[in-house]
């Protein structure tokens, strides 16, 4: 596809997309736009940008495509910039985790017939360009939110762009995207940061709660690390979706702490039977707001050459390792190796190999 795209940030998101573009579609032309000087320089020295400015200028006036990937609020200001710059058939989308604040700035510009929503279902804690890479999107769900006037011929592509880049379109209306998302990612996002707070707050002064803090609580707390300003500003902008189902969780917790101080134990362990129940049968190939992380725990002799045995075994397999490192806390009885994966496919792969060699391997996908 010999398409313009053009790029309004290329931060972590708007980096990965550009990268995968740039694989996917070699011969496209990539024009972007980036308030940072540093990640215009990245982009343009390794061959994904063919054109980088710090100007929202005619640079994008004969773009196909245009991806806002600022911050959501900052998208709808370049909406405003780029309505007398764009061709009559340029299509504008973003990749913003809220919805209806864009759309509702589109149809004041009275632009609905050059602008498609769209928002990546993909991310990591880390920020920036130079986190960006080209496999960000790879089996990553991709909610696309068109107008009523979107033109089902652009929408059609749009969907054949996303599929192109390995992630999975599905189509929503901006009202049911944001009530979704304020659900699964806003609302664990509040109370992730809100647990770690707990902890800070109530911890004692020779910090044995930070100290012995790992597993589950690493796990369920991840997402803390992400962007306060970029939470800060979907919290603003999706406050009254995420408001009714805090609502909702603060009820159930109410509920939970009546059955634990009246001692009612079946209650209890039924809602743990119930939520295994569901979290079991939630698909481990689909991506998450944040990046999905395939990891196996692996034994280890406490001796030199270990790591590397293991190494070669995998690399000997073809199977590609996203990091590997030595878990200090000793969550396991023996030492212990973390290795993590891009891919399901690796991961398992690995697990065949390791038990093969009679390693002791512990699987956890998140």
């Amino acid at each position: 596809m010999n398409k313009n795209f053009g790029f309004i940030g290329i931060g972590l998101i708007g980096g990965s997309i550009a990268k995968t573009l740039r694989k996917v579609y070699p011969d496209c032309t990539i024009s972007a736009y980036n308030r940072g000087e540093d990640a215009r320089i990245q982009a343009k020295a390794d061959g994904t940008a063919n054109v980088v400015t710090d100007k929202v200028d005619d640079t994008f006036k004969d773009c196909d495509y245009i991806f806002l990937c600022t911050p959501v609020e900052k998208n709808t200001e370049y909406l405003q910039v780029l309505k007398d710059i764009i061709k009559d058939d340029c299509i504008i989308t973003d990749v913003g985790s809220v919805k209806g604040n864009i759309h509702k700035v589109v149809a004041e510009l009275y632009m609905e017939d050059n602008f498609i929503g769209g928002h990546p279902m993909a991310g990591s804690e880390k920020t920036g360009y130079e986190n960006s890479h080209n496999h960000m999107l790879e089996n990553a769900f991709y909610a696309i939110t068109p107008t009523e006037k979107s033109p089902a011929d652009k929408v059609d592509e749009y969907k054949q762009i996303v599929t192109d880049m390995g992630a999975i379109p599905i189509i929503f209306t901006p009202e049911e995207h944001d009530h979704t998302v304020a659900t699964i990612s806003h609302l664990p996002h509040l109370i992730a940061s809100s647990l770690v707070n707990l902890v800070k707050d109530n911890d004692s002064k020779e910090e044995y709660m930070k100290t012995l803090a790992a597993g589950g609580f690493k796990g369920i707390t991840r997402i803390a690390s992400s962007s306060a300003d970029m939470w800060e500003q979907i919290c603003m902008t999706n406050s009254e979706e995420i408001s009714k189902m805090l609502e909702k969780y603060i009820e159930s917790l109410s509920e939970v702490k009546d059955e634990l101080d009246n001692h009612r134990a079946k209650e209890i362990h039924d809602m743990f039977v119930e939520s295994k129940d569901y979290r079991d049968n939630i698909d481990n190939l689909s991506n998450s707001i944040i990046l999905n992380h395939f990891t196996l725990f692996c034994d280890i002799v406490d001796e030199s050459g270990a790591i590397a045995t293991i190494a070669t075994i995998l690399a000997t397999n073809g199977v590609n390792i996203r990091n590997i490192g030595i878990v200090h806390n000793r969550e396991f009885e023996e030492g212990v190796l973390r290795i993590t994966f891009h891919k399901q496919d690796d991961a398992d792969k690995a697990y065949e190999q390791l038990v093969k060699h009679r390693y002791n391997v512990i699987k956890r996908y998140e």
